[in-house]
């Protein structure tokens, strides 16, 4: 496993569309995550912590692991503000349990 199978800049044909050479550790500098690269389906997304360890199990670290962290907190944001308005808008009811 690559950095680069995490990353929006590579192409279908494997090589950078920044044009860098393909590296052999879990680091670059051009290293831009995709949320997308991290959950196929859009409903496999749990939370940012989701995707902050799997990154820590395929040995992603410093600079591009905050990265990730970025995007994963942004990404679940975005759906609790979603969630929210939908909310709001009367387009979904939460039901709490009681006891």
């Amino acid at each position: 496993m690559i950095i680069c199978e995490f990353c929006i800049k590579r192409q279908e044909d494997g090589k950078c569309s920044l044009g860098l050479n393909l590296p052999k550790a879990m680091g670059c500098y051009g290293f831009t995550p995709g949320i997308e690269k991290f959950c196929s389906k859009s409903s496999d997304f749990v939370n940012a912590t989701q995707i902050i360890q799997m990154a820590t199990y395929f040995g992603i670290k410093s600079s591009e692991m905050k990265k990730i962290k970025v995007i994963a907190q942004q990404e679940e944001q975005a759906r609790l503000q979603m969630k929210q308005q939908l909310t709001a808008a009367g387009e979904i009811t939460i039901t709490a349990a009681t006891s």
